[in-house]
Formats: C-alpha cells, sequence, structure tokens
C-alpha cells in the first residue's frame, strides 16, 4: 500500500511527519510522493492562523479531486482543533488528533487498511532518505505552558512534554546513519527543554559529543532563554550561526497585552549577546501586525525596532483570531484595511532587510549544503546561517556540504 505524507505548519509538524513516514517504512508501506499514485494521502495539518485552516481544508480537498479513490486524512492540530469540522468536509475520511497521531499506523490498520504483507524496510532512514530533504527535524519537546493571548498552541498540543536525553540521542545518531547532514532540533518551546536535571544547554553538549553529527540547527527560542553560557556553544562551529528568535511586536503594551514574558529592551540585550559571541549569525523573527489594540503609533514602534534591528528574515503574520484564547475576547479589534497596510509595510521592510543582509556575505566562500536541483538544473542549498545559494552543476550534489561562492 502506498501512502503519501504532506505537512503545513511548523518545524515540530515536520519532524513528526518525518516520524509517521519511518513508522509506515517499517511497517511494510511504501511512501511516495505524488497523491495520484497514492492509496492513502495523509495532511499534518496546523490551525495557528485562519489561513492555515483554509489551506488544510483546500489540500485535503484537492487530494480527493485528484485522486478520488485513496482514503484522505486529516491530522495535527486543526484535526485536534475541531475534528468534527474536518470530519464534516466530505472529501476526508478519517481525522486522527493530535494525541493519536504517531498511531496512524495501527489507526489505519484498525480502519481496515492494511499494508502489504512482506519484509519491512531494516533501515527506515535510508527507505525514507529519497523522499526527504537532506536536513533531518529532531523533535526534542512539545507542548507549551505559556498561554501567550494569541496562541491557540497549548490548547492543541498540550503542556510542556519534553523527549528522554538518551531518546533524542539515540534518533540523531540514527539520522547521522542515515545519511543527513544536517539536524534541526524542534519543538514548540525547546528553550525550555528540560529532562533528568539536563536543559537545552545540556543537550546540546551531549549532542556535540557525539561523531558524525555535521551541523546542528534550532528551530526557534524566545529571548528570555538566551544567555551567555548558551550562546558559548556556538564556539563549536557544528552548531549554525543562525538563531530564530519570536518578537511579535516591538512596543512594550502591545508585548504586555500579549502576554509576552519579555520586554522591548530584554529582546535587544539577546540580540546585542548573540551577535557580539556569534560570528556572522543570522538572527531571524517572527512579527504579528494588528494585534487587537495596537494603535499606529505601537505599530510604528514595531516597525522602527526592525528597521533597526537588521533581521536577516522576518515573517510577517497578520493577526488571526482564534476561538478559545485570551485574545479572542480582547477589545480593538484593528480594522483589516489597516491590518493590510501594515501587513505590506512589514512585507517591504522584510524584503529589504533580507536583502541587506545577504549582501554582506556576496563574494564570501561558505560551506553550503546542497539539497536538490530544479528542473532547469540548478543546485540550491543553504549556508550555515541560512543563506539560500544557487549553482549550476552537472555532478550529483545532494547532499554534500561543500564550500561555495555567495552570489
Amino acid at each position: 500500500m502506498k501512502v503519501v505524507l504532506d505537512t503545513l505548519g511548523c518545524k515540530l509538524n515536520q519532524a513528526e511527519t518525518e516520524l509517521l513516514a519511518r513508522q509506515f517504512v517499517e511497517a511494510g508501506y511504501s511512501v511516495v510522493s505524488s497523491v495520484d499514485e497514492a492509496d492513502v494521502y495523509i495532511l499534518n495539518t496546523c490551525t495557528v492562523t485562519h489561513v492555515a485552516d483554509s489551506k488544510s481544508r483546500h489540500l485535503l480537498r484537492m487530494a480527493h479531486r485528484r485522486n478520488p479513490a485513496a482514503l484522505v486524512v486529516a491530522t495535527g492540530c486543526y484535526a485536534q482543533r475541531v475534528p468534527h469540522e474536518l470530519a464534516g468536509v466530505g472529501e476526508v475520511g478519517l481525522v486522527v488528533g493530535n494525541g493519536e497521531k504517531l498511531n496512524l499506523v495501527r489507526r489505519l490498520e484498525e480502519s481496515g487498511y492494511y499494508g502489504r504483507p512482506g519484509t519491512p524496510c531494516q533501515d527506515s532512514a535510508t527507505g525514507y532518505n529519497s523522499l526527504s530533504r537532506t536536513r533531518a527535524f529532531v523533535k526534542v519537546q512539545d507542548g507549551c505552558n505559556n498561554f501567550c493571548a494569541y496562541c491557540i498552541v497549548p490548547l492543541v498540543r498540550g503542556g510542556e512534554k519534553n523527549q528522554p536525553v538518551e531518546q533524542v540521542v539515540a534518533e540523531v545518531r540514527q539520522r547521522v546513519a542515515g545519511g543527513y547532514q544536517e539536524i534541526v532540533l524542534t519543538g514548540t518551546e525547546i528553550g525550555s527543554y528540560r529532562n533528568n536535571g539536563v536543559n537545552l544547554k545540556g543537550l546540546l553538549e551531549r549532542l556535540l559529543a557525539e561523531d558524525g553529527v555535521s551541523r546542528l540547527r534550532l528551530s526557534s527560542l524566545q529571548p528570555q532563554e538566551i544567555s551567555p553560557g548558551l550562546i558559548e556553544l556556538w564556539r563549536d562551529t557544528r552548531l549554525c550561526p543562525h538563531f530564530h528568535l519570536s518578537l511579535q511586536s516591538g512596543s512594550d503594551g502591545v508585548l504586555s497585552r500579549m502576554g509576552r514574558h519579555y520586554c522591548v529592551s530584554d529582546y535587544q540585550k539577546a540580540l546585542d549577546l548573540i551577535r557580539g559571541m556569534v560570528p556572522d549569525v543570522a538572527i531571524t523573527t517572527d512579527v504579528i501586525v494588528g494585534f487587537p489594540g495596537e494603535t499606529e503609533d505601537e505599530f510604528e514602534e514595531s516597525y522602527e525596532l526592525c528597521r533597526q534591528s537588521g533581521f536577516a528574515r522576518i515573517h510577517v503574520f497578520p493577526y488571526s483570531l482564534r476561538p478559545g484564547t485570551e485574545a479572542a475576547r480582547l477589545p480593538g479589534k484593528v480594522d483589516e484595511r489597516a491590518k493590510r497596510e501594515r501587513s505590506q509595510r512589514m512585507l517591504a521592510l522584510a524584503r529589504e532587510s533580507e536583502q541587506s543582509f545577504r549582501r554582506r556575505f556576496a563574494g564570501r566562500v561558505m560551506p553550503v549544503l546542497w539539497e536538490q536541483k530544479s528542473g532547469i538544473g540548478v543546485w540550491s542549498g543553504l549556508t550555515g546561517n541560512y543563506i539560500k545559494v544557487y549553482t549550476e552543476s552537472d555532478e550529483d550534489l545532494s547532499n554534500r556540504l561543500l564550500p561555495a561562492r555567495v552570489g
């Protein structure tokens, strides 16, 4: 039986999809890349915004249109939040929330869908490697205890749950043995990692002691989690000089209403600490515009902070009301037109900021992990500080870490 796995949303979702793929390969299923040839289509959904909800419904319906004979399965955060809503989408045959996501093989068998008999792949990493990217996403933590006013994640993923240290180490060893050059540690709130007295710094030290790890990258941190002791680890050049440091707003008033656990000066201190200790570092961030009660002056504070901060990339999100969150009950809804105009201004700044960061490295020779080849024969890959690089080559560069000149 052939299975297609599709993913929307965060790197944690991507990590869980990779785990699912390995489970299906080990159970004797064939994981394929096209829904047209699949017996089962599984979408790992996101529900962080109403746009994510809409994309999920679109992909599920499109999969059914392309292959009406395939079983369409919805799992993930949208399926956890409103399973009845997805069950009402006529094309969806099975809805599985986050609590049962990693039991999908069993759930399919209970529904009468069985893998073909035969010998499971002995090396599930190899079995899935041809369909995946050259970066492996390893889940170290799930859930969040912060309950920021706008965020649905604690309601669909629950409180913080940390993976045992030895399990994380074993998974990284497995990915390295499967040929992956870069490991991305991911979770909802990885900066809060704790397991048997080991925090994130201790976990990184354990992983850096492992042979064969070429690159380690972190998915996201909060500014209050940045400390000199943690950042000192970046003396080891296998840790990618790239930090995704969530901002959300550059206004103290908005940050307070959001329920964030830092102020603007805390954020700026974290930026200064990282840049003072990590050469060539890229810092990327998230910004929400149009949060309830955000005034023009408060937006200008955010815009100015982002302009001055020299981010390598800014992900801009217009505020999206999520039922059940504290922000859904806040007064001061921002007019949609104003929200759209603010989004456009911040997106224009994001493009300028990304181009400015890239220009700083033009002409530099840097290690690049080559990932994929386009249909026109151009390879693309990433530097450690997250600059995308392109080259033409007749060689197979896939999953090779090679020096290249940044254009």
